[in-house]
């Protein structure tokens, strides 16, 4: 069913003007840049304006040659605590004012209402406007003169995995109508048992029939299954970003593995984990392994090497790995790359003009580290090859919390316009940025100056080497659960925060203990996995959950850290202390 839905500067989403307007969609704009590039921090002589706001939970984005802005929108799992919007997933969107902020927004496609959820995929090929949703690329016929179709779509694809780990398909057509699909892999490194500690890996790893790789198919064809026989690549753990070059060249991101030192301490330190292994752009190719699950990029060496669960012995063992396709560049680990997109534009200074954009949706699982990423950067190319190191070249999105939780924003798209300008989606509140450049065109690539955070006097002046977001966390003391004592308490926060024991908890709960996309709120009284007891928690910490029955992440045994019987006690009195705080209530682990 077919629902739309218009929504002008005075309707639901409240979308107001930024600047004055300067006539038709082909007018020049004239929009100045705000003081504090809407929020951002960009490199030298660029301008981000807010294009939209509010939009749901966007992913992936196209822009049509009149404009148009189209993005595809998700209610998946990764936002079990989020309630879908009313009205369809797929939005389009036009600045007809030349104003550069959209002032008109249609919401269209199926609606939560009839069982839909969205997906992240959208492309726009011969007419038509491709779109992922579920298991399914649908397809809509865009009438000339028609900003939003009025028919019913036609399926191209379906049948696609969406258990597991990563159960989005982002895609990308070529001019040909090559329509190429990520599958993403269904677990963590293809271990008997996902993400516990010390689990080998299955030889051979058969998810790879149908997960971790690349599909092919026709967009010009219709009833089309999804089946091993389409493969056309192998070896990517979570490819989701897809952008072409000015030759032909298909370039994708690919996400590496998680749980180093979790799963291996004896091989990786807590540092290593957090840093290995490197997220990664790839040209993908006819045919190709690019490693996964065997083996896994380490960007302090430049070379793949073999994986702990493969015989691995912690980055020493190159092995089979030899002859695996390496990446073309490579990015800090966990940093989460979700889209791409090639510069082939005329308007940024020369020294962008056909390089990678890489949007970071931001990382979860750096503990005990700070977590990373949740910006964009650019990586300049040439003839297919990185010709430069990267730089982040738009930051600030998160605000004060670098982690999925607490974030205010988290890229998670990229697309350029026929007019040069680099939009950017968030999936968080569903913002969408602009960003144009203003200078002279001598600006050469180099990075955004850190983002800084507004102080005033009363705060007054901060030690040299900066203050954490959760200082001074622990100010309201919190109850002692009976037979254990407050230092128990306190030991079971630094480790719980990463300061003692290499804890990780706060990965997939939160820093503040209320919750992420991975892991569940620890304030809450709440229990799926025991009695909420001091023993019952202890007990459920110590056997870890493999086997969640809400949320994604599993939880290794002892969280994945090497924590002693005091240790143990001591996490368990501190999880028993919060969620007895002030009698909160919530969701429980």
């Amino acid at each position: 069913m077919l629902v739309t839905t218009l929504v002008t500067a005075a309707g639901l989403l409240s979308i107001q003007a930024v600047a004055q307007s300067a006539g038709g969609p082909g007018s020049p704009r004239t929009s100045s840049c705000p003081g504090d590039n809407s929020g951002l921090s960009l490199s030298p002589g660029f301008c981000a304006t807010i294009f939209a706001d509010n939009l749901g939970h966007v992913r992936h984005m196209a822009v049509a040659p009149d404009g148009t802005l189209y993005a595809n929108t998700w209610s998946g799992r990764y936002y079990a605590a989020s309630p879908a919007p009313p009205g369809g997933f797929l939005r389009a969107l036009r600045d007809t004012k030349g104003s550069g902020r959209a002032d008109v927004v249609q919401r269209f496609g199926t609606a939560h209402e009839a069982g839909a959820s969205g997906g992240t995929g959208i492309a726009l090929y011969n007419g038509g406007l491709y779109v992922e949703e579920g298991d399914r690329i649908l397809r809509y016929a865009l009438p000339a003169g028609q900003m939003v179709p009025t028919g019913s779509p036609t399926v191209v694809v379906s049948g696609m995995p969406l258990t597991g780990d990563h159960p989005m398909h982002p895609f990308v057509i070529d001019a040909k109508g090559n329509l190429f699909v990520d599958s993403g892999s269904a677990t963590n490194a293809c271990q008997a048992q996902n993400r516990i500690r010390g689990s080998r890996g299955l030889s051979p790893c058969t998810e790879k029939e149908t997960r971790a790789g690349t599909w092919r198919f026709d967009a010009n064809k219709t009833g089309q299954t999804f089946s091993p026989a389409q493969r056309y690549a192998s070896g990517i753990r979570n490819g989701e970003g897809f952008a072409f070059d000015a030759a032909g060249r298909l370039f994708a991101t690919q996400h590496g593995r998680d749980q180093l030192f979790q799963n291996w301490p004896q091989l990786y330190t807590a540092e290593q984990g957090a840093d290995l292994p490197a997220e990664e752009l790839i040209e993908l190719r006819s045919g190709a392994d690019y490693g996964w699950p065997e083996c896994y990029y380490d960007q302090e060496q430049n070379k793949l090497v073999l994986a702990p669960e493969y015989g691995g012995d912690g980055g020493k063992t190159v092995g089979l790995c030899a002859q695996r396709t390496a990446p073309v560049a490579a990015f800090p680990g966990h940093w989460a790359p979700n889209d791409l997109a090639l510069y082939l534009g005329s308007k940024f200074p020369a020294g962008y003009r056909g390089g990678a954009f890489i949007a970071f949706h931001g990382s979860w699982n750096r503990a005990p580290l700070p977590q990373g990423g949740y910006n964009v950067v650019f990586q300049p190319l040439a003839d297919g090859k990185a010709s430069g190191p990267y730089v982040v070249f738009a930051d600030g999105f998160a605000g004060a919390y670098k982690e999925p939780g607490r974030a205010a924003f988290r890229p998670s798209g990229l697309a350029v316009a026929p007019d040069g300008a680099l939009y950017v989606s968030d999936d968080v509140h569903g913002r969408i940025w602009r960003i144009t450049y203003t200078g002279d065109g001598s600006d050469k690539v180099a990075p955004a100056p850190s983002p800084t955070t507004m102080t005033t006097a009363a705060q007054g002046a901060v030690p040299p080497e900066g203050t954490h977001p959760d200082a001074g966390r622990a100010s309201v003391p919190l109850p002692t659960p009976p037979g254990s004592s407050p230092d128990q308490v306190a030991q079971g926060d630094r480790i719980f925060h990463g300061e003692a024991s290499n804890g990780t908890c706060s990965g997939c709960h939160g820093s503040d203990a209320g919750g992420t996309p991975v892991g569940p709120s620890l304030k809450s009284g709440q229990w799926m996995w025991s009695d909420g007891s001091l023993s019952g928690l202890e007990g459920v910490i110590a056997k870890g959950v493999p086997q969640p029955k809400r949320y994604q992440g599993v939880m290794p045994p002892m969280g994945g850290s090497s924590l002693t019987q005091a240790d143990l006690a001591a996490v368990a009195a501190y999880v028993w202390a919060i969620s007895h705080a002030n009698n909160g209530h919530g969701q429980g682990g």
